[in-house]
């Protein structure tokens, strides 16, 4: 998956063998409204959580010239992503997928985008992070549990194929676009444990529980700490059925995490210093079911002054409540060993982008820090000290009907 290409996928296929094919989709009319509705399609736990599919790829990509795109390239991007709804059933054994447009590709237009949109140019959110911004044009999601189907449709919108799963594709989405970037991700319980071993940022010899889901140890994404994705959802104007993307890429340095912290203090770090003494959190956190307790455990200030560190969750889940108590981010992250090391890509669904803004800068535990010296910018300020912020990117993901290089009014 990381590799890509017609060798990775012929590899793939080779080894996997698989016995049942790719099932094939409807049609566009019979997929969501919604390019991010996929909750509806995926696995859940035991606890009703959803799981992600196993495999992603992000393919950042940009349009040629400065101003904004001609009727033919329009024809062309719809051409290149309608074949998608045909060949792969909408879900995990087949293809889901989203395409999403950053304030840069906007600017292309003399025209604004409406007040119902929140999307501004991504900006530093913390005094100690200095990232890359992600300001390509667009932002081309894959997912699928299988690793064929993410392969095949790769190759056909970047004109290595000219059909996937036995559909034709009149068009190459790379027919319109240059991909400046791709990225690879993956989420599967075991599969950082797996991933670990040799891996830049993870010591040796590898520490990663064997039944967690991400690198830190940790399980995430529990169904009452996320928001629900008709919340998440632009419920008006020209865009309304479709929603906005922040998407962050984190390196993780986690030799001070496994060789200075132990379990009770990276419990502490992660989730609050209550979960840790209480003992809460078995493991990896299995048994907290479809609710991490966070809500339980605001009083940041307190607990910085009372045991010198705080949990990322619990700043974090400050800002992430409404009036009425509703989560506002739903996040949707991804590891991955891109460039060999270990890596979280961190996609949040939310109707504006403030929403994630006002939670990442939540995440700074600028007010601990500022309660007790025990608790510095990010010394005992959650997992601060491990995590730094590469790149960050802002988009909007419309409804399907406007995938295709949509206009700031909404215009089709």
């Amino acid at each position: 998956m990381a590799a890509g290409g017609a060798a990775a996928l012929s590899a793939c296929v080779e080894r996997l063998r698989p016995d049942e094919p790719i099932p094939d989709g409807d049609g566009a009319d019979a997929h969501p409204t919604g390019q991010h509705e996929w909750n509806g399609f995926l696995r859940t736990d035991e606890a009703g959580n959803h799981q992600l599919p196993r495999h992603h790829t992000f393919l950042y990509c940009s349009l040629p010239g400065d101003g904004p795109p001609g009727s033919d390239a329009r024809s062309t991007v719809a051409d290149a992503l309608d074949p998608l709804d045909e060949a792969f059933a909408w879900g995990p054994e087949g293809l889901l997928h989203s395409v999403g447009y950053s304030p840069a590709y906007f600017g292309r237009y003399d025209g604004s985008l409406p007040d119902s949109v929140d999307l501004p140019r991504p900006e530093p959110l913390a005094p100690f992070e200095t990232p890359t911004f992600d300001e390509q044009d667009l932002l081309v999601h894959l997912a699928s549990d299988r690793p064929d189907a993410l392969l095949s449709a790769e190759e056909a919108l970047t004109g290595e194929r000219g059909s996937a799963n036995d559909v034709e594709f009149p068009d190459a989405l790379t027919d319109a676009v240059t991909v400046e970037s791709r990225r690879t991700g993956f989420m599967e319980v075991g599969r950082p444990h797996e991933e670990g071993d040799d891996l830049a940022g993870v010591p040796q010899p590898n520490p990663i529980p064997e039944d967690a889901p991400l690198f830190m140890g940790f399980v995430a994404g529990l169904r009452a700490n996320q928001a629900t994705e008709s919340y998440v959802t632009l419920p008006d104007g020209p865009f309304a059925g479709g929603t906005t993307k922040a998407v962050s890429n984190w390196r993780q340095r986690l030799n001070d995490w496994y060789g200075e912290q132990d379990p009770d203090q990276r419990v502490t770090e992660m989730f609050s210093p209550g979960h840790a003494a209480e003992g809460l959190v078995e493991g990896a956190g299995q048994n907290l079911g479809d609710d991490s307790g966070v809500d339980d455990v605001l009083d940041v200030v307190a607990d910085a002054k009372e045991h010198g560190r705080v949990g990322h969750a619990q700043k974090a889940a400050r800002a992430n409540r409404d009036d009425e108590g509703n989560v506002k981010l739903l996040r949707r992250h991804v590891e991955s060993t891109d460039d060999d090391e270990a890596s979280l890509h961190f996609p949040a669904l939310q109707r504006g982008i403030s929403d994630f803004e006002e939670v990442r800068r939540a995440m700074n535990g600028t007010d601990a820090a500022e309660a007790t010296p025990a608790v510095r910018q990010r010394v005992n300020n959650g997992i601060l000290e491990y995590i730094f912020v590469r790149r960050r990117g802002y988009f909007l993901v419309p409804p399907r009907n406007l995938r295709a290089l949509p206009r700031p009014d909404g215009s089709a």
